[in-house]
């Protein structure tokens, strides 16, 4: 790991307007919490990417900007040498971040009453925005055999039968259990979905984020039948910790599901990125590729050294060993609590905040995600206080 990235250095974040701390009351009744839930990192965002925006913001007048082609060319650059995957220009668009982008998505691709099908436990703002946009959604949860995840495909082509979707969502690298599909996996529900004539609308926000002993596999690039029905979103918010700068971009490889829609977005002018999304993503993904690998090292041995305080010191919770990302899914069902029960023990016991597993489904019940995008000493503090406010809490 080079020496240039303090990972290490714990930044004050209070009295910055930062999510994690402003919402600690509304969310959890009081706000003397360390915070470990919001998903974004406790890192120093790129200097390079702050320095870039400190010189866009040098200029004399902040008028209307057009994105400049090197823009759209840092993102598929990045797409081809990062992950392989060959996008040409006039298949891209931005989107005002990605859960703005499953919105639009959603109203364009599908009307009011529509059903559309999501695999809990997974990301809650999948069902939100769903919901919240007149649609329903239909439930084809993982399945968990006590040590990992899969699909069901069974269950899929059952509920298709029955319920006639229109849209499938995945999440590609998965949250929050953190999985990489495999080719096999994302071949099978591809084949699943084509055959049915069903948009697939493929949530890869996580796919710079893994670590190596995995690799990114974008779902429209598995095949020809994978590009006629994906609809890929992805963005430089979590890789480069920026999500504070609303930019994320769209990927449609078939002409028939993308001309209208890029037309639809133009007209409204959804896909037109503000000035500082146009620096901030164009730094990120021109400059910014050694960052990412250090602190995707950083994680990866978080990650490590967090499953392994718990298989010591707490031997029957169950921590997934993650292939991406910086949510650690873990189990806590075994230790006899009920899901109100530790939930309480969190907020009112450990005194940290943490992803309400449940939040991602009713599957999620009993686990938690916890946030280990943070300084090895806050990681270290948050499961020293998670251990001893559980003993405690069992031994009454």
């Amino acid at each position: 790991m080079s020496n240039q990235y303090n990972f290490d250095q714990r930044i004050d974040r209070r009295d910055t307007d930062a999510t994690k701390y402003v919402e600690l009351t509304e969310k959890y009744g009081r706000n003397d919490l360390l915070p470990m839930w919001i998903a974004d990192m406790d890192f120093k965002s790129p200097d390079a990417i702050r320095d870039e925006l400190m010189e866009c913001f040098r200029q004399p007048v902040l008028g209307y900007t057009t994105a400049p082609d090197s823009f759209w060319a840092s993102i598929t650059n990045w797409l081809g040498k990062r992950h392989n995957w060959t996008v040409n220009r006039e298949e891209i668009d931005f989107v005002p971040g990605l859960k703005k982008g499953l919105g639009l998505c959603l109203n364009y691709f599908t009307r009011p009453g529509d059903n559309i099908v999501i695999q809990p436990p997974v990301y809650h703002s999948f069902r939100s925005v769903i919901e919240g946009n007149g649609r329903h959604p239909v439930d084809n949860p993982l399945i968990y055999d006590g040590e990992t995840y899969k699909m069901d495909f069974d269950g899929l082509e059952k509920i298709i039968a029955g319920t006639k979707p229109v849209m499938m969502i995945i999440c590609n690298p998965h949250n929050p259990i953190g999985i990489q599909w495999d080719r096999e996996t994302l071949e099978k529900v591809v084949d699943i979905c084509y055959r049915n004539k069903i948009i697939l609308l493929s949530d890869e926000i996580y796919g710079d984020l893994v670590f190596k002993h995995s690799r990114h596999i974008p779902t429209a690039s598995i095949s020809k039948k994978a590009a006629e029905i994906t609809v890929a979103l992805g963005a430089p918010s979590k890789s480069f910790n920026i999500p504070g700068i609303a930019s994320a971009w769209v990927v449609v490889q078939s002409p028939e599901l993308r001309q209208g829609f890029f037309k639809w977005l133009h007209a409204s002018e959804f896909d037109t990125p503000p000035i500082d999304a146009i620096y901030a993503t164009r730094k990120a993904y021109s400059s910014c590729e050694d960052w990412l690998d250090n602190v995707l090292d950083y994680l990866s041995l978080n990650a490590d050294y967090a499953c392994k305080y718990l298989a010591k010191v707490l031997p029957d919770v169950k921590a997934f060993s993650p292939d991406a990302g910086f949510g650690l899914w873990i189990n806590f069902n075994p230790t006899g609590l009920t899901h109100d029960e530790l939930c309480d023990m969190f907020v009112n016991d450990a005194l940290v905040a943490v992803s309400d597993g449940a939040s991602f489904g009713a599957e999620g019940s009993g686990f938690i995600r916890l946030n280990i995008g943070v300084p090895r000493s806050v990681l270290t503090e948050g499961l020293d206080r998670i251990t001893k406010a559980l003993k405690s809490r069992i031994a009454r």
